[in-house]
């Protein structure tokens, strides 16, 4: 049975830290991404890491404050999230696409349920 976990949200104040993380089982050599969904606003991409080599994607909005990685061994994927804003607030969810292709827009065949996090101001 594939299944995506997500953890580690939770509230905390602006300029504060979070790690995510999302347990993959069910399937393996998989490429992973995180998106998140604000309160009224359309989901959007977040950032995504590669099985193979571990080439990175991240939206603009996030580059230098979050950090995706990944540990093959435990099939789980992690998102490092520092100096949290208040607009980071939103539901975060993990993504994993089988196969080779990757890229920023590839599309994901497995969605977990999400995790929120809110940042106070």
């Amino acid at each position: 049975q594939v299944q995506l976990v997500e953890s580690g949200g939770g509230l905390v104040q602006t300029g504060g830290s979070l790690r995510l993380s999302c347990a993959a089982s069910g399937f393996s050599n998989y490429h992973m991404g995180w998106f998140r969904r604000a309160p009224g606003k359309e989901r959007e991409f977040v950032a995504a890491i590669s099985w193979t080599d571990g080439t990175t994607f991240y939206a603009d909005s996030v580059k230098g404050r979050f950090t995706i990685s990944r540990d093959n061994a435990r099939n789980t994927v992690y998102l490092q999230i520092n100096s949290l804003k208040p607009e980071d607030t939103a539901v975060y969810y993990c993504a994993a696409r089988t196969g080779l292709y990757f890229s920023r827009t590839m599309s994901y065949d497995y969605w977990g349920q999400g995790t929120q996090v809110t940042v106070s101001s």
